[in-house]
């Protein structure tokens, strides 16, 4: 009689390769582990922002602005914006010089940021303005229109970079070309057209004078049918201007 044949036995598992359920996460937990992933994963994008507008910053010291946020949505709105970018060299002095003095006279001398300007508007209890011409071009370039402090922090964190890698002929330029001039007129490569009927590049004193003058709120003034305080001011700008080539405060702008 034939023996049955024995089936070998599988062998059992050693008990540290025993599949062991997985613990349910207490509420305790997750109370600890969200704050710490939202703070690493906080702090990569923070980061990658960073990186981000400074690859750009280092693109603009060379490439124009194809756009911004503000022509962007003023484009979209209106179906229609005015602009026509212009080289330095291919715009009046007189701009330039126009734009320094009612905007930031002491743009050759400062870093970004007129200390002076500031104190003085804190001493006036924030009635007038400090913004300097390398802060408002970051604004209009990088961020968007409005009064905020996020908008500020981040003007504040990326002024002192554009100052670093633009030359100061460069940041002029380029605010000279995204500044607003009127509803929907970008740049004075449109503005000198619009309100004049000549090209940017021969733009008179007084014309450059009142294109500043009506800066910064150019939907409430007019170029073309100047107030009165405008032409007064127009008349302050031109002198301003005499004044910073006198004193050679337009050297790290004029060529």
């Amino acid at each position: 009689m034939a023996k049955a044949v024995k089936k070998p036995q599988k062998r059992a598992k050693p008990a540290s390769k025993i599949r062991q359920e997985k613990p349910k996460r207490s509420i305790f937990w997750w109370i600890g582990v969200v704050p710490y992933l939202a703070v690493r994963w906080g702090w990569r994008l923070v980061i990658a922002v960073a990186l981000f507008i400074f690859t750009v910053v280092v693109l603009y010291a060379f490439v124009n602005p194809p756009t911004t946020a503000y022509i962007f949505s003023e484009n979209w709105r209106l179906e229609d914006t005015r602009r026509d970018w212009r080289d330095f060299e291919t715009i009046s002095p007189h701009m330039a010089h126009a734009i320094v003095a009612a905007e930031d006279a002491n743009f050759c001398n400062h870093w970004g940021f007129d200390m002076a300007a500031i104190r003085d508007a804190l001493e006036d209890g924030g009635g007038r303005g400090a913004s300097t011409i390398s802060q408002q071009t970051v604004k209009n370039v990088f961020l968007w229109h409005g009064r905020n402090w996020t908008r500020k922090a981040l003007e504040a964190a990326i002024t002192p970079v554009v100052e670093t890698i633009w030359t100061k002929r460069r940041i002029l330029e380029v605010y000279m070309n995204v500044a607003e001039f009127d509803e929907g007129v970008f740049g004075v490569g449109a503005a000198a057209p619009w309100y004049f009927g000549v090209d940017a590049k021969d733009l008179t004193m007084r014309q450059a004078s009142l294109l500043a003058a009506i800066l910064p709120n150019p939907k409430g003034r007019s170029a073309k049918r100047p107030s009165a305080y405008i032409q007064k001011r127009a008349r302050s700008i031109a002198a301003g201007a005499a004044t910073i080539r006198a004193d050679g405060r337009n050297q790290c702008f004029e060529g």
